[in-house]
């Protein structure tokens, strides 16, 4: 008997709070006899073919990451012996924002989305489900060299930084997910869903760093093969876990291209299969397409071009400054100069301080509540910066603690107040300087009055990095998520769909031989098949498999029954066909 409890471990335990707060329980009994017949037709399927076009770590990876052919694994099992291999996986509740999902990789966890697909989207489903995840992503990580992949990959992506079109985006695509595999919903429900994801993507926009780092994340993680063009093998956790698009990538119709950072500008449909897909000669060229990218983006490049994403997000991000200072908060305004350096920025709402990722003392949200501002750059007529001016230059400057002072940025803003105190780095560089009674004005325009209380400079020369997410997550309060859009849907079944799901039980239970099964039982449920689920597929094919295990005569009669089912249902003639192939007669 499967455990259904959940065992955590370390690295579980030192997630931060706001992953945690993704973290969903199993709720193992929850799935149904037709759930569980549903993963088994599709790892059957999956082990049969894939053992022929997968990359060799994934049949191997079944074995070492707990992953049962016959039944749905449980987040206990999987922890249990994927710690062997220093991961751990968590169940969440469908699709996560991209940058938490990220964060978690950054953490060596996956994330297993624990829902599963219905029958009738069995080949494929927009929606994260446990076969995508738990049959796709689990086993390919008994790689080392792809599992380091997916760890840096995390951790990279979790410094990109999204715009306001891709939380549309999110939102879009996860309402469209839960509906599709919400039984009974309203095709007009899903249209409208279907269309709203597509006005989205024709929108035109400038891709942010995320949308392009999900890009290379789907033609790899989901959607990538390796080897050769010519022959290539499956390890994106998206074919691996489609019976229909693993089989479908691997014709002709569908373009092979080298794998390279231009896939990080070819945008994808969740709705539909692949046209194209891309190969890497191994796992270790993707590393150095990875890095290639990430030495493109703001948190390796900082200026003027990371602030404005920054502000065009409208989500809490971090500046890192030459001296090491990092702001973190919602930036809302930047002035540059006439060589677009950055000289001026600010932040709306609560800001916190960090060196190191590490928040300052007395540099939280309580005192930056009202959000954080400050100039940048050199000081006009004096050629050493202020990051760079040890105590002796400070003094010629009239840098005196309690003394009043009025100085003059190459910008031509102005800062005159009392001078309190400073703060240096590591390094022994000023990186933060305190003012009492301070005026900082741009030309006929006031920037800071004492009214506003002390005023806490900001040192630094330059922007050496901008990312998304705060310096020290401990900062702010982060635990605030709820699906803006809906919830999976979980549907309560009718007397006729209790009914149903109770055969499928019964011939479980006879395959596992924890009931006795005689050939009457298979009349007595074939019967009930044909008269009252006319349109099932799955249970007459599993009735046929059991029965001709035991030998029994009367499976001639369930297989004529299957092949006129081919042909009144030509839509999963395939299917049936494919289940009837496994069948070892």
């Amino acid at each position: 008997m499967i455990e259904t409890g959940f065992e955590s471990n370390e690295l579980i335990e030192r997630l931060p709070p706001h992953l945690k707060q993704y973290i969903k329980p199993q709720h193992y009994d929850s799935y149904t006899p037709i759930n569980q017949a549903v993963w088994r037709y599709v790892m059957r399927k999956n082990v049969d073919y894939l053992s022929k076009v997968a990359h060799e770590s994934y049949v191997l990876g079944l074995q070492k990451t707990g992953i049962s052919i016959d039944e749905i694994p449980s987040m206990y099992g999987m922890n249990r012996i994927l710690k062997e291999i220093g991961w751990a996986a968590v169940a969440v509740d469908g699709f996560i924002p991209p940058n938490a999902f990220m964060e978690f990789q950054a953490y060596k966890i996956l994330v297993i989305a624990s829902d599963i697909r219905q029958l009738e989207n069995i080949e494929y489903t927009p929606a994260p489900d446990i076969i995508h995840e738990g049959a796709g992503h689990a086993p390919i990580i008994a790689s080392p060299d792809y599992a380091e992949y997916l760890r840096r990959f995390g951790e990279i992506g979790a410094k990109a930084i999204s715009s306001a079109h891709d939380t549309e985006m999110y939102e879009a695509v996860r309402e469209l997910s839960i509906l599709k595999e919400a039984e009974g919903t309203p095709q007009a429900n899903i249209d409208t869903a279907e269309q709203r994801v597509v006005q989205l993507q024709s929108k035109v926009v400038e891709p942010s760093e995320i949308s392009l780092i999900r890009n290379l994340h789907w033609w790899t993680v989901e959607y990538g093969m390796v080897g050769t063009i010519e022959n290539p093998k499956i390890y994106g956790a998206g074919l691996l876990s489609s019976i229909g698009e693993s089989a479908w990538c691997m014709k002709e119709e569908v373009k092979k291209i080298p794998y390279h950072i231009e896939a990080a500008y070819q945008d994808f449909d969740i709705t539909k299969p692949q046209p194209q897909l891309y190969v890497t000669p191994d796992f270790a060229y993707l590393q150095e397409v990875l890095e290639e990218f990430a030495n493109t983006m703001a948190v390796r490049k900082g200026g003027w071009r990371g602030l404005k994403k920054l502000i065009g997000s409208k989500q809490i991000g971090t500046i890192e400054l030459s001296t090491g200072l990092q702001v973190s908060g919602i930036f809302s305004r930047m002035i540059q100069n006439e060589d677009n350096e950055v000289v001026y920025f600010e932040t709306e709402g609560e800001t916190a301080l960090a060196y190191r990722e590490k928040e300052i003392i007395g540099h939280g949200v309580s005192r930056h509540a009202n959000g954080f501002r400050s100039p940048l750059g050199k000081l006009k007529k004096i050629n050493i910066a202020i990051e760079n001016m040890g105590p002796r230059d400070l003094q010629a400057y009239n840098f005196y603690d309690g003394k009043p002072i009025s100085f003059e940025f190459e910008s031509g803003i102005i800062v005159e107040g009392m001078n309190v105190t400073g703060m240096r780095n590591l390094n022994g560089k000023l990186m933060l300087i305190q003012f009492t009674d301070c005026h900082v004005t741009y030309g006929s325009e006031v920037l800071f009055t004492p009214e506003m209380g002390d005023f806490d400079m900001a040192v630094g020369k330059e922007i050496v990095s901008a990312f998304a997410g705060p310096a020290d997550y401990h900062s702010f309060n982060l635990v605030t998520h709820k699906a803006s859009t809906v919830e999976t849907i979980r549907n309560n079944p009718n007397e006729s769909e209790n009914a149903l799901m109770n055969l499928y039980q019964k011939v479980r239970d006879w395959r596992e031989g924890s009931k006795l099964f005689k050939e009457t039982d298979l009349d007595d449920v074939f019967q009930q098949i044909k008269t009252q689920y006319p349109n099932d597929w799955l249970l007459p094919l599993e009735l046929y498999e059991l029965a001709c295990n035991y030998k029994f005569s009367k499976s001639e009669k369930v297989l004529n029954y299957l092949n006129d089912l081919q042909q009144s249902r030509p839509k999963v003639a395939h299917l049936i066909k494919g289940g009837l192939n496994l069948i070892k007669i």
